[in-house]
């Protein structure tokens, strides 16, 4: 018995020890116990009890190596320094807060994306007033050359006419071939061409008396040098994209709407030559179409209805990308054909001639000969006070949006 009493006060009395040295352990010590005893899971447990009890200390190291560099730039390529002053650009466009962004574009165009990202060091920041530049001499004279391009026009405003027609048929090229100057394109299926005005009013002539002739853009647009103009027509097309189980409601199921857009983006970031001579332009053409819209019925079981069905729609989309950069004189016109791409158009049904006329069983989608006329009208207010005169103020990008009406 009393061996029996020693044996229960010996185990009392280690049983007190161990909670008090549990109690007496740090938090990495806890952690570790109860990896020992109880595996993973309590481990996470035992983290999320250290972290309620103790603040997380801040971090000391960084993982990343690193070492202070010197106060001089490396400049093994025969870098140099240069601040390009683009004030007088800057200050004549208000309407926009960056407008030192589109130099810096226009100089990662001219440039590449690579040269600024590797090997020399290499810098390119743009301020409200300061172009910061550090580069090789040879990079730093095509910079220059991009600078006085904005600087000397003073962000003049310039009217294009940039006209959107889309043709049913390509056989408009067989008569027009003689008129036609081709230029070179990079984007498969696409052609482009420049041809003086004369010509161009005789081709736009011809095109209108067309049956399939259709026109989707606003004739003339106003753009700051170097700065972009946006066209759009798109229009949302809303459908059930998925259904919500509501037991308590009077269907047993809600509804789930979605909208998806369908139409075209035209961008356009015109850039004169100093000597006003030689435009060039980039050119982003977007075109989404909703081909059909695939009927999915969904099983939506209620107490009353246990083989209720509903239907849901999957959109079948068609895409078309285009974005080239161009460059032509200034007294010619730029033509621009697309090949035969998804219409450009918002239409209902899919009918390109009659909206909300269904297609025919077994038609495919409408398609059409996507056309882009671009002419430099000239500046929007004469020239005749020279470089110091104040240009208008104008927008980065002026959109123009249809919602459809054509």
């Amino acid at each position: 018995m009393l061996r029996q009493f020693g044996w229960t006060a010996m185990v009392l009395l280690w049983t007190v020890g161990t909670l008090c040295a549990q109690n007496a352990m740090t938090t990495d010590e806890r952690i570790a116990a109860w990896r020992t005893s109880s595996g993973v899971s309590q481990e996470k447990d035992a983290v999320r009890q250290a972290s309620a009890l103790e603040p997380i200390a801040p971090k000391t190291a960084s993982p990343a190596r690193f070492r202070d560099g010197s106060a001089a730039l490396p400049n093994d390529a025969g870098q140099i320094w240069r601040e390009y002053d683009i004030s007088a650009y800057t200050t004549r466009v208000t309407t926009t807060k960056r407008p030192e962004q589109a130099i810096v574009d226009w100089i990662l165009r001219e440039t590449g994306y690579e040269a600024w990202h590797g090997e020399p060091l290499s810098i390119l920041s743009a301020s409200p007033r300061t172009l910061r530049v550090y580069h090789t001499p040879k990079m730093q004279n095509t910079v220059a050359d991009l600078v006085d391009r904005f600087v000397s026009s003073e962000a003049a405003t310039y009217t294009f006419s940039m006209r959107v027609v889309t043709l049913d048929s390509p056989n408009w090229r067989s008569s027009a071939h003689g008129l036609l100057k081709s230029v070179p394109v990079q984007t498969p299926g696409a052609s482009a061409w420049v041809l003086a005005k004369e010509d161009a009013a005789v081709l736009s002539g011809q095109l209108r008396r067309r049956s399939d002739y259709r026109e989707h853009s606003s004739p003339y647009l106003m753009v700051n040098n170097g700065q972009s103009t946006l066209i759009s027509m798109m229009r949302g097309r809303p459908y059930t994209r998925d259904v919500l189980l509501r037991p308590n409601g009077p269907l047993g199921y809600e509804p789930s709407q979605g909208q998806v857009d369908e139409g075209f983006n035209l961008d356009f970031s015109p850039l004169l030559s100093i000597d006003r001579r030689m435009i060039d332009a980039v050119i982003r053409c977007d075109v989404d179409q909703i081909e059909k819209m695939i009927p999915v019925l969904m099983d939506v079981p209620t107490r009353d209805s246990p083989h209720q069905r509903t239907k849901v729609d999957a959109p079948q989309f068609t895409h078309y990308r285009f974005c080239e950069r161009f460059r032509w004189p200034i007294d010619q016109v730029l033509l621009v054909g697309m090949g035969m791409v998804a219409l450009p158009m918002p239409v209902d049904g899919g009918s390109p001639l009659v909206p909300g006329l269904p297609l025919p069983i077994g038609s495919t989608p409408a398609r059409a000969d996507l056309l882009v006329f671009v002419e430099c009208k000239g500046p929007s207010t004469p020239m005749a006070n020279g470089p110091s005169g104040a240009a208008p103020r104008t927008s980065q990008r002026e959109v123009k949006n249809y919602r459809g009406r054509y």
